[in-house]
């Protein structure tokens, strides 16, 4: 198939081609390891380990989330060379925007000395790629790219053994470039192509050598997103767009309410309409059509009477609601003595941070296809997750998992959204009990009924100062959002850090509805707490922002990445509230650090808040794409300003009010500031996540920069006008 081109379906085979050749979904079949290899006739397969260590460090980042199973320890990754000399990777991963259809490619290419362009990647199909917890917390590059870099270095290492015997040369007479080996010195090459025909070489990797940065073509240089063209063009194929024949579209009965229970339900005027087919079984009452819009329309004569619990919370009464039925604390970090910090402050800083519950609102509602055929079901879905999901589909509809395949095309979007799966468990369900292939597409309405929103929270910090600028201690209590991003980096003799309730699980009743993994959950959070209350005491002292942080960092990268920022932004010191409206705030998240300076206008009279500038200086250790990381930074503040702004879900109990776009507000591109990024060159360094980090600070650096504007201090996101004209009611001139 060409790129761009329509599904195809030719028997038991079904494939689907992207970018080229640069994302690949092939054959259909469970990864048996023999009827793999059979299936894949000559090439070499090169099947890579994932050490412990990395094991345990994925499943860290899915923290207070089912653990599951681990991370194999047999292979992780693994990638083919076919006779024609191309290159395959494979891996669980998915790709929703964040670039490691690019990223991963440029890593497989540098390794084996290949062109980028003989690189495609199959991602996310669990008949193809071996096993995955799933595509969360800036994984991919930190824990998935060191062993699939090494296997490409042990695949180069295969063929200079094979070259060797080919040739009749010392293996140390040969070097490998642009998929061939050359003898050195002489004229002789043989090409991969050439050693891989007709062969099939099996081989775990064990130590190997992978390049260092000054051997590095590929890997560290801008380059271009592979499916960009596909994207801006619109032939990207998504969960939406794949069409099977048979298919039927399925709209389903919804409750007014989370929690509500299905009293009675009359589905006979829609049975009456020509061509719908009702489904009722239990909690499931379905109208399917081949045309969505007819299945919408009878599913409008449906009618249905639902038991709604009494709201017991709304959005204004929640975080009083949080404080009182918390669990006990844990301790994330401590050191010293609170007491004695007390002491030795002359200034004490006390408040209290609320955040609001925030939607996930990807472009791409929920979407998946489901078809059950000779005892197997297939799933096409927008997932984060295709292996939770084949076996959560196994689990639900009595199936071996070996005999549940899921499919990942593009997803528009998850943020951690669509790690919840339950549009594809509607289309399983539906398909398994009619027997044709059913897709469920859900509405925005529904999007937003049944996103797990990011949890709501309290932070309460109280914290001392001396007249000189140097914190003497730091209490801090966090509540909901977890730990992430919330233990201390700045250098503090007395502090304590307390989590109570966890960021992904809250004792029953706590939540009116689920709540689940939002861009950095937690981080973003504490972290706008934590850059608040620092500016707060630097207020306090009369220092400037920037001045006051690093009087109280030894740590150097940050204190680089702050001062980089700095420099960008062209910074000239003057405490707050200066009225230039400008912000600071810096933060840390899996691995990379980050520093954001920002500048805004506030108008007093209608609160509206313009952003005029935002600038990000960020260091990650080993940036693989510079162009891609830089992408993502300037999605993470165009983001972030919404979590900042104006992103609140509006409830009552379980009745979510915010169903569309003309009330749940997301940044516009009218909003849009200046935005300048800055990636900070650590070559030599591990490569760190690129996904999340540039949102943390969003919230912090905004209210700071209020704050720097207007005089008022916002301790709640979003700052809506409204916040922000009551704050500047309340603070004096």
């Amino acid at each position: 198939m060409k790129s761009g081109s329509s599904l195809t379906l030719e028997e038991d085979n079904l494939a689907l081609d992207f970018s080229d050749g640069a994302f690949d979904h092939g054959s259909a079949f469970p990864l048996d390891r023999r009827g793999f290899l059979k299936l894949l006739g000559g090439g070499i397969l090169i099947l890579c380990s994932v050490p412990r260590s990395l094991a345990l460090q994925e499943d860290a980042g899915r923290r207070g989330r089912s653990r599951g199973r681990e991370l194999p320890h047999d292979f992780n990754a693994f990638l083919r060379i076919g006779e024609d000399g191309r290159v395959t990777g494979y891996t669980g991963k998915i790709e929703m925007g964040q670039g490691i259809i690019t990223s991963l490619a440029q890593m497989l290419a540098d390794e084996l000395d290949v062109s980028l362009d003989s690189v495609r990647m199959v991602l996310g199909d669990t008949a193809q790629c071996s096993w995955d917890r799933g595509t969360f917390g800036s994984l991919t590059t930190r824990a998935f790219g060191p062993p699939f870099r090494a296997a490409a270095a042990e695949a180069k290492a295969v063929l200079v053994e094979l070259a060797a015997e080919s040739m009749g040369v010392p293996k140390s007479r040969l070097k490998n470039r642009d998929g061939a080996v050359y003898e050195v010195g002489g004229n002789r090459k043989v090409t991969y192509a050439q050693l891989t025909r007709g062969k099939r070489i099996l081989r775990h990797v064990k130590s190997v050598r992978v390049e260092t940065p000054a051997q590095f073509r590929i890997i560290g240089k801008p380059v271009l997103r592979r499916d960009s063209l596909e994207k801006v063009t619109g032939r990207a194929r998504f969960a939406g767009d794949i069409k099977i024949p048979g298919m039927m579209c399925a709209r389903m009965l919804r409750p007014p309410a989370h929690g509500s229970k299905l009293v009675s339900v009359d589905t006979s005027a829609a049975e009456r309409i020509d061509g719908i087919r009702v489904v009722h079984q239990g909690d499931l009452v379905a109208v399917l059509h081949p045309e969505p819009e007819k299945a919408e329309m009878a599913l409008g004569k449906i009618t249905a009477k639902f038991d709604v619990p009494k709201p017991y919370v709304d959005d204004k009464t929640i975080f009083d609601h949080l404080l009182k039925v918390a669990p006990p604390g844990e301790v994330v970090a401590e050191g010293g003595n609170l007491g004695e910090g007390r002491r030795a402050a002359d200034y004490v800083v006390d408040a209290t941070y609320l955040n609001s519950y925030v939607a996930h609102a990807p472009m791409e509602p929920h979407t998946a296809l489901a078809r059950m055929e000779g005892g197997k079901l297939t799933i096409w879905a927008s997932t984060q997750t295709p292996f939770p999901l084949r076996d959560a589909a196994a689990s639900l509809l009595g199936m071996s998992p070996a005999d549940v395949r899921v499919i990942t095309p593009f997803v528009g979007g998850g943020f951690g959204g669509k790690s919840a799966i339950r549009q594809a468990l509607e289309a399983a369900r539906l398909a398994k009990l009619t027997g044709v292939p059913v897709q469920v597409a859900w509405t925005r309405a529904e999007e937003f009924f049944y996103d797990t929103f990011r949890p709501a929270a309290v932070v309460k910090i109280k914290a001392g100062v001396t007249k000189a600028g140097l914190i003497t201690f730091w209490d801090y209590c966090v509540y909901y959002a977890g730990e992430r991003g919330a233990e201390q980096f700045y250098d503090i003799p007395n502090h304590r850090t307390m989590s109570y309730g966890s960021g992904w699980t809250a004792p029953p009743g706590a939540h009116p509805f689920a709540t689940g993994p939002w861009r950095a959950p937690g981080n973003n959070t504490n972290t706008h707490a934590r850059e608040s209350h620092i500016d707060m005491m630097a207020s306090k002292v009369g220092m400037g922002p920037i001045e006051f942080r690093l009087k109280n960092l030894k740590d150097k990268r940050m204190r680089r990445v702050l001062q980089a920022a700095a420099t960008k932004f062209g910074w000239v010191p003057t405490s707050s509230p200066s009225g230039r409206g400008y912000g600071v705030a810096c933060g840390t998240d899996v691995g990379t650090v980050v520093a954001h300076i920002a500048e805004v206008a506030v108008n007093k009279k209608t609160g509206h808040v313009q952003v005029r500038r935002v600038v990000c200086a960020q260091e990650m250790g080993l940036c693989i794409n510079p162009e891609g990381a830089r992408l993502q930074m300037e999605g993470c503040i165009t983001m972030g300003l919404g979590y900042a702004l104006t992103e609140e879900v509006k409830f009552s109990g379980g009745d979510i009010h915010d169903r569309y776009f003309d009330t749940y507000t997301i940044p516009r591109f009218s909003w849009l500031p200046k935005i300048e990024t800055l990636i900070l060159d650590a070559k030599d360094e591990p490569a760190h996540g690129g996904g999340e980090p540039a949102v943390i600070c969003m919230g912090a650096v905004m209210a700071n920069a209020v704050y720097d504007a207007s005089s008022a201090r916002l301790l709640q996101l979003p700052m809506t006008p409204e916040r922000i004209k009551s704050a500047l009611a309340t603070t004096p001139l």
